[in-house]
């Protein structure tokens, strides 16, 4: 029996036989190259069957799992026509030397290469898709054929393209082990989607030897096809030909599971109230439009982040105020009146775009970054405002104004939020009133919670940064190790100031970063009084389950807040 661990990307306990679905070759082919015509003869006929089998997959994504979810391969087929891939790859040809399959595999490592250089998250999740369209093209042309199951088994492979994922019967898909991917993959996203069980970064042997422990490389590679394993995504562990008392304990822990999941279920309707009385509402944090669907199948009471730097990333130029106005419009309109916080623009550091031409910084953390941006190119900022405001007229929406440090900063951004309102009501636009909130991330505004809450209607803690800035750890560094504390002692404390503080001045607090999920402090929040907590979909109903058991006593209540956490009852259609 082969242990493994790895990390989950969709919570789920499974067993069953291994298909062993290997990377498509990108290596050179050994076809000899054609005329320069002949290929690119060639080239064209792939272009054009790979837009054929796009569309079915469309299709097939509609059907199964929603039409928000088949616009990812919506935007493939458009990829289709990009010039900076089918150009570039016809130019490839045309220099002559080359097959169009090889050529199609260069231009598309090259670009998924560059995606992967990023730092910021989202961007590297892009690479995906531009070896997904070349690869596809390049299978056309090298004759490949597509995987097809012929009975139910879990997947095992170094990664899944999107598209893989989808052309799979569903039906057949007991799990996934992926030695690569990461949570905001779209081969992630889709697992969540369909609710398979899947592992992520796993330490997947490519083979065994006859033990059942990993292959050296001098030993025989074996397929892992046939072998049978046993998938446990809720702790992160796989086993490879498991002995009997481990697949009795696997079956016992997904009975549990399935119980666990069932009663969490149940609780969507039912408010997050402590057994000592104390309400926390139970938000979502989203990063596009198209993550309400999940926010709602699993009764997120609102949204207490939509990162709205992901509209501006992965493009040559700003999003425009009728581009932004629709996108947040859709998710007020999908929530119903259940709230919406923005967060305003928060480009910078580990999030770059070209087109606002920042300068080289050698310590982006703590350059030129969110509201700072903002208020150094107010034209951008109020290009946001606006769609924000005219948006607010068509559901319950607040925004938030992220990496604060001082008072002068809030005064700023509300001077150009009435001029924004004065010049919507000169052109007879129509727009809402959202409420004022900051994001608390900086020991500064920590430090100043008090003064601050003064002059804004609610806070939201992003402990990601607060962690990072208090503790002087770069949360991206994996070799702190130890020295990266989420549960320090420093922060914590801030954590008790803010709530006590926010209430102090009438205003509620909350939290938007990764501590929210955390099992291990919820019974603090509570306790600190915190009002709201705002986690990935998919954990808002285990963390009310947990808000529901806790004996945790608030020690900071707040009553008459100036923004209302409750639904409203009317928005406007």
């Amino acid at each position: 029996m082969y242990t493994g661990k790895g990390r989950c990307a969709c919570a789920g306990i499974t067993f069953g036989k291994v298909l062993h679905i290997k990377t498509p070759e990108v290596v050179a082919s050994d076809r000899d190259c054609l005329s320069v015509d002949q290929e690119l003869e060639l080239f064209e006929g792939a272009l054009s069957k790979a837009a054929t089998e796009l569309d079915r997959l469309i299709e097939k994504a509609r059907e199964e799992i929603g039409d928000e979810q088949a616009e990812i391969f919506e935007i493939h087929r458009m990829m289709l026509e990009d010039p900076d891939i089918c150009d570039n790859i016809r130019d490839r040809i045309k220099k002559g030397g080359i097959n169009a399959a090889d050529a199609a595999v260069s231009v598309g490592k090259e670009q998924a290469a560059d995606f992967e250089a990023l730092d910021d998250p989202y961007m590297r999740e892009r690479a995906a898709d531009v070896k997904d369209v070349t690869g596809r093209i390049a299978r056309i042309l090298r004759g490949g054929e597509t995987v097809e199951l012929t009975e139910a088994c879990v997947i095992v492979a170094d990664d899944l393209q999107p598209s893989q994922t989808v052309a799979l019967d569903r039906s057949l898909i007991l799990g996934f082990v992926l030695r690569h991917g990461t949570q905001n993959s779209h081969a992630s996203i889709l697992a969540r989607t369909m609710n398979i069980p899947l592992i992520i970064n796993s330490n997947l042997p490519s083979s065994l030897d006859g033990d059942g422990k990993a292959a050296t490389e001098s030993e025989e590679a074996m397929d892992l096809t046939g072998h049978t394993i046993g998938l446990d995504a809720v702790k992160g562990e796989f086993f490879i030909d498991p002995d009997q008392s481990t697949i009795t304990k696997l079956m016992a822990a997904k009975d549990a599971f399935e119980q666990q999941r069932i009663r969490q279920l149940a609780l969507r309707g039912q408010p997050g109230i402590s057994k000592t009385g104390h309400r926390v509402y139970t938000f979502a944090n989203i990063g596009q439009p198209d993550d309400v669907e999940q926010v709602l199948e699993n009764d997120g009471e609102g949204i207490g982040l939509f990162r709205s730097e992901f509209l501006y990333l992965g493009r040559s130029d700003p999003p425009s105020e009728e581009e932004q106005f629709k996108a947040y419009a859709k998710v007020a309109s999908a929530m119903n009146g259940r709230l919406v916080i923005i967060r305003t623009l928060d480009i910078g550091a580990d999030k770059q775009v070209d087109y606002f031409d920042l300068p080289h910084e050698e310590n982006p953390a703590l350059g030129l970054r969110a509201l700072r941006i903002c208020l150094t190119k107010p034209e951008i900022f109020k290009t946001q405002l606006r769609a924000i405001y005219r948006a607010a007229a068509r559901g319950n929406i607040a925004m938030m104004f992220p990496m604060v440090t001082r008072l002068k900063e809030i005064e700023q951004a509300k001077a150009i939020c009435a001029e924004v309102v004065a010049e919507l009501k000169s052109e007879n636009i129509e727009y809402g009133e959202p409420k004022i909130g900051i994001m608390i991330e900086t020991p500064a505004a920590a430090v100043l919670s008090r003064q601050l809450a003064e002059h804004v209607d609610f806070f939201s803690v992003g402990t990601n940064d607060l962690n990072q800035y208090t503790t002087a750890c770069d949360r991206q560094n994996q070799n702190l190790g130890d020295f990266y504390d989420p549960h320090h002692e420093a922060v914590l404390e801030l954590l008790r100031q803010i709530a006590s503080n926010a209430h102090a001045a009438g205003i509620t607090a909350g939290i938007c970063g990764e501590l929210a999920a955390d099992p291990e402090l919820t019974d603090k929040f509570i306790e600190m009084g915190y009002d709201e907590l705002s986690v990935s979909p998919g954990a808002v109903l285990a963390l009310r389950e947990r808000v529901r058991n806790s004996e945790a006593v608030c020690l900071s209540s707040l009553k008459n807040p100036k923004i209302s956490l409750d639904p409203v009852k009317k928005i406007h259609s």
